[in-house]
Protein backbone atom coordinates (compact mmCIF):
# COMPACT_ATOMS: atom_id res chain seq x y z
CA UNK A 1 0.00 0.00 0.00
CA UNK A 2 1.04 3.61 -0.67
CA UNK A 3 1.30 6.51 1.84
CA UNK A 4 0.20 8.41 -1.55
CA UNK A 5 -2.71 10.79 -0.91
CA UNK A 6 -4.33 11.56 -4.13
CA UNK A 7 -5.16 14.77 -3.76
CA UNK A 8 -3.20 17.72 -4.11
CA UNK A 9 -1.06 19.24 -1.63
CA UNK A 10 -2.13 22.68 -2.26
CA UNK A 11 -6.11 22.07 -1.90
CA UNK A 12 -5.98 21.07 1.33
CA UNK A 13 -5.32 21.67 4.65
CA UNK A 14 -3.92 21.12 8.12
CA UNK A 15 -6.19 23.10 10.13
CA UNK A 16 -9.50 23.45 8.20
CA UNK A 17 -11.11 25.03 11.14
CA UNK A 18 -9.29 27.83 10.65
CA UNK A 19 -9.55 28.83 7.28
CA UNK A 20 -12.39 31.35 6.25
CA UNK A 21 -14.19 29.22 3.29
CA UNK A 22 -15.95 25.92 3.49
CA UNK A 23 -13.37 23.70 3.03
CA UNK A 24 -15.56 20.22 2.00
CA UNK A 25 -18.95 19.45 0.35
CA UNK A 26 -20.36 19.03 3.51
CA UNK A 27 -19.50 22.19 5.10
CA UNK A 28 -21.64 24.83 6.05
CA UNK A 29 -22.09 27.52 4.01
CA UNK A 30 -19.95 30.36 4.70
CA UNK A 31 -21.09 33.85 2.74
CA UNK A 32 -18.36 36.71 3.33
CA UNK A 33 -20.16 39.49 5.24
CA UNK A 34 -21.24 42.50 3.43
CA UNK A 35 -19.32 45.24 5.39
CA UNK A 36 -21.13 48.00 3.33
CA UNK A 37 -24.21 46.85 5.20
CA UNK A 38 -23.17 45.92 8.40
CA UNK A 39 -21.19 49.26 8.73
CA UNK A 40 -24.32 50.83 7.50
CA UNK A 41 -26.39 49.23 10.38
CA UNK A 42 -23.89 50.22 13.36
CA UNK A 43 -23.89 53.74 12.28
CA UNK A 44 -27.70 53.77 12.31
CA UNK A 45 -27.73 52.27 15.72
CA UNK A 46 -25.01 54.22 17.10
CA UNK A 47 -27.11 57.73 15.41
CA UNK A 48 -30.12 56.19 17.37
CA UNK A 49 -28.86 55.76 20.49
CA UNK A 50 -26.81 59.23 20.47
CA UNK A 51 -30.18 61.08 19.51
CA UNK A 52 -31.48 59.39 22.07
CA UNK A 53 -28.96 60.33 24.59
CA UNK A 54 -28.62 63.70 23.59
CA UNK A 55 -32.61 64.02 23.74
CA UNK A 56 -32.03 63.21 27.58
CA UNK A 57 -29.54 65.85 28.10
CA UNK A 58 -31.43 68.47 26.86
CA UNK A 59 -34.51 67.90 28.51
CA UNK A 60 -32.07 67.91 31.59
CA UNK A 61 -30.51 70.87 31.00
CA UNK A 62 -34.20 72.35 30.41
CA UNK A 63 -35.18 71.22 34.01
CA UNK A 64 -32.14 72.84 35.14
CA UNK A 65 -32.93 75.86 32.92
CA UNK A 66 -36.22 75.97 34.54
CA UNK A 67 -34.89 75.49 38.63
CA UNK A 68 -32.06 78.13 37.83
CA UNK A 69 -35.06 80.47 36.93
CA UNK A 70 -37.00 79.69 39.91
CA UNK A 71 -34.21 80.40 42.24
CA UNK A 72 -33.80 83.50 39.85
CA UNK A 73 -37.15 84.93 40.84
CA UNK A 74 -36.71 83.52 44.46
CA UNK A 75 -33.95 85.80 44.82
CA UNK A 76 -35.26 89.01 43.05
CA UNK A 77 -38.46 88.43 45.43
CA UNK A 78 -36.65 88.45 48.58
CA UNK A 79 -34.69 91.15 47.46
CA UNK A 80 -37.42 93.32 47.05
CA UNK A 81 -39.36 92.15 50.38
CA UNK A 82 -36.09 92.78 52.13
CA UNK A 83 -35.78 96.34 51.11
CA UNK A 84 -39.35 97.20 51.60
CA UNK A 85 -41.18 98.22 55.05
CA UNK A 86 -41.59 95.13 57.59
CA UNK A 87 -43.39 95.85 60.68
CA UNK A 88 -43.17 92.51 62.08
CA UNK A 89 -41.20 89.74 62.16
CA UNK A 90 -41.76 87.11 59.72
CA UNK A 91 -42.04 83.15 60.57
CA UNK A 92 -41.09 80.86 58.02
CA UNK A 93 -43.77 78.65 56.21
CA UNK A 94 -46.29 81.87 57.21
CA UNK A 95 -48.14 83.56 54.23
CA UNK A 96 -47.42 87.36 54.00
CA UNK A 97 -48.45 89.85 50.67
CA UNK A 98 -46.69 92.56 49.41
CA UNK A 99 -48.30 95.70 48.61
CA UNK A 100 -47.03 98.93 46.57
CA UNK A 101 -48.35 102.71 48.23
CA UNK A 102 -48.78 105.41 45.85
CA UNK A 103 -45.48 106.75 46.92
CA UNK A 104 -44.13 103.69 45.01
CA UNK A 105 -42.92 102.00 47.90
CA UNK A 106 -43.87 98.93 49.56
CA UNK A 107 -44.95 97.09 52.42
CA UNK A 108 -45.28 93.39 53.42
CA UNK A 109 -48.50 92.88 55.68
CA UNK A 110 -50.04 90.09 57.26
CA UNK A 111 -53.20 91.03 56.01
CA UNK A 112 -55.00 89.25 53.02
CA UNK A 113 -55.72 91.12 49.80
CA UNK A 114 -59.79 89.61 50.27
CA UNK A 115 -59.54 90.75 54.18
CA UNK A 116 -59.67 94.45 53.93
CA UNK A 117 -63.01 95.06 53.13
CA UNK A 118 -63.99 99.01 51.31
CA UNK A 119 -60.54 99.84 53.11
CA UNK A 120 -57.69 98.92 50.93
CA UNK A 121 -55.10 101.36 51.91
CA UNK A 122 -52.93 100.43 49.04
CA UNK A 123 -52.62 101.62 45.41
CA UNK A 124 -51.74 97.66 44.82
CA UNK A 125 -51.61 94.33 45.62
CA UNK A 126 -47.97 93.02 43.97
CA UNK A 127 -47.78 89.55 45.81
CA UNK A 128 -48.64 86.90 47.95
CA UNK A 129 -45.52 85.15 49.08
CA UNK A 130 -44.71 82.68 51.82
CA UNK A 131 -41.02 82.72 53.74
CA UNK A 132 -39.30 79.55 52.96
CA UNK A 133 -36.60 78.01 55.65
CA UNK A 134 -33.03 80.03 54.23
CA UNK A 135 -35.04 82.74 54.44
CA UNK A 136 -35.80 83.33 51.16
CA UNK A 137 -39.61 83.90 49.48
CA UNK A 138 -41.18 82.08 47.65
CA UNK A 139 -43.95 83.71 45.14
CA UNK A 140 -47.50 82.20 45.78
CA UNK A 141 -49.66 81.34 42.40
Amino acid sequence: MSDDNPIDKDKITEHPGLVHFAHHVGSALIRPADMGLVKSRALTAMEQQTHLQMKQIFEQMEKLAEQAEKIRRRVEISQEIYRCEIGFEPIIGHTYHLYEKDNGSKVLSMIGPNEWGQSFPYSAHVESVKMLGDHTWEVLE
